[in-house]
């Protein structure tokens, strides 16, 4: 039997007399390189410690006077988990829904294969506010994807007609779908891919909005075509906010070809960039659409696909299922992030902070040319790309920014995303921006 013992709560929590609290970052780093895996690499010497407000973490860091084994300081969150946390640590309206619920009615997990209330509940609010038919709850946002994947090819097959085994899937190039086998054989990133194969077939990469290679991509495969995949704005790749015409154009070639237009709306969704979906920025409702992230409303992980009826009706007991998807307290979290959206008018938010956000960034690199070679975004999703240049290294800039207080992350080395709650205020905007312009006029 294992001789584990395990007391106290917070900083209290003690594992076979290791005391949480009284861990330096360092340990912190050294427990995780001994005894988790190496498939994150988190910035250096601070960890989370509590949050402070809906948009502010309390961090520690190492004490340079050495005299304790850590220190505390207040660190703004610049990236709010990937867009996990749309509507604020910890978002009042949220938890009290939580709290109510498991007090209340103490039924936190129901298998699918029993009703529960909670599930009507979820179906009438995400049909509504993602204006679809219909909805298929999961639990984490790669599954999203890989479910549209799955729906697309039964459709092809038992719908369009094309031959059992032939059916193909368009996809675009630096796009990042999860980490599924769908998705990383959908990807063109090296180091998601390395030593992962052999590798799904039937998937026709094209670069991302570049409306001539999509359009003889689905003219050349449309016979054999089940469906085009896309992000709305790819945000692993650095923020890429298409052209006006791209989604349009996408969506008019899947329409002529009997093609599904299907996007992944997993980060570009619940109100991130201005809209409640990203694709109502230019009119091209998808036939399928994945979310999650902030469906959960960043306190429990929701994730769903939402499309046609006659799309999800290719499902069938046994296709398709998930033990955690759609269970009572997830429903009332995924229920509630929709009502605060709304109430809270968040698209309208992420609208004006982003518009103050990016003229912050217009500023930066209005002063540093030769720094910052590119700025953009679509409400709070944002980001500002340097030159490739050996100082001016992502990681390094993200480092330099927790010294000031904020958190950001680099992707691609030369870019770093700016993605706050949608709850910020201008003043945290303000200061993100000055951090930033300090951080670049150093390098």
């Amino acid at each position: 039997m294992n001789n584990i013992k395990i007391t106290g709560y917070g900083d209290d929590l003690t594992i076979n007399g290791i005391r949480i609290g009284d861990l330096s970052p360092f340990e912190h780093e050294q427990i995780e390189k001994e005894k988790g895996g190496n498939n994150y690499h988190p910035l250096e010497n601070v960890v989370v410690s509590s949050v402070f407000d809906d948009t502010t973490f309390i961090a520690r860091k190492p004490d340079p006077e050495k005299i304790k084994k850590f220190l505390e300081f207040e660190l703004i969150d610049g990236l709010c988990c990937y867009s996990a946390v749309n509507p604020g640590q910890l978002n009042k309206t949220i938890v009290d829904a939580i709290v109510s619920h498991l007090q209340m009615e103490k039924i936190p997990t129901v298998p699918r294969s029993i009703r529960h209330k909670y599930m009507s509940a979820l179906l009438i609010a995400v049909t509504a506010f993602t204006e679809m038919d219909k909805m298929v709850p999961k639990v984490a946002g790669v599954e999203g994807p890989e479910m549209m994947f799955k729906i697309a090819r039964r459709w092809a097959y038992e719908q369009k007609g094309v031959p059992e085994g032939k059916a193909l899937t368009i996809v675009a190039e630096n796009n990042f779908h999860g980490r599924s086998m769908f998705a990383i054989s959908a990807s063109t990133d090296p180091l998601s891919r390395k030593d992962f194969g052999p590798f799904l077939p039937g998937i026709i990469k094209v670069p991302y909005n570049n409306i001539p290679a999509i359009e003889q991509a689905i003219t050349e495969n449309a016979e054999f075509l089940s469906a085009v995949i896309l992000e709305p704005i790819q945000g692993e790749a650095g923020v890429i906010v298409p052209s006006d015409d791209y989604l349009p154009a996408v969506k008019k070639l899947c329409e002529e070809h009997n093609v599904l237009f299907c996007l992944d709306e997993v980060q570009t969704g619940y109100c991130r960039t201005g809209a409640n979906f990203a694709h109502q920025l230019w009119n091209a409702k998808p036939d399928l659409m994945s979310c999650g992230k902030a469906a959960g409303g960043g306190i429990i992980p929701v994730s769903y696909v939402a499309g046609r009826a006659d799309l999800i009706d290719v499902l069938s007991p046994g296709s398709e299922g998930s033990t955690f998807g759609g269970y009572p307290l997830a429903c009332i979290a995924a229920v509630y992030s929709i009502k605060v959206m709304i109430e809270e008018n968040l698209a309208e938010m992420a609208r004006i902070r982003g518009k103050r956000l990016l003229k912050h960034f217009a500023d930066i690199q209005k002063e540093f040319p030769n720094k910052m070679k590119e700025t953009r975004g679509k409400g709070l999703l944002t980001a500002f790309e340097m030159y490739k240049a050996p100082q001016l290294d992502g990681h390094q800039v993200s480092l330099k920014l927790l010294k000031k207080g904020v958190y950001a992350k680099e992707t691609h080395k030369s870019i770093v995303r700016v993605a706050p709650s949608l709850t910020i205020t201008e003043k945290n905007i303000d200061t993100i921006a000055e951090a930033i312009r300090d951080v670049i006029k150093e390098l």
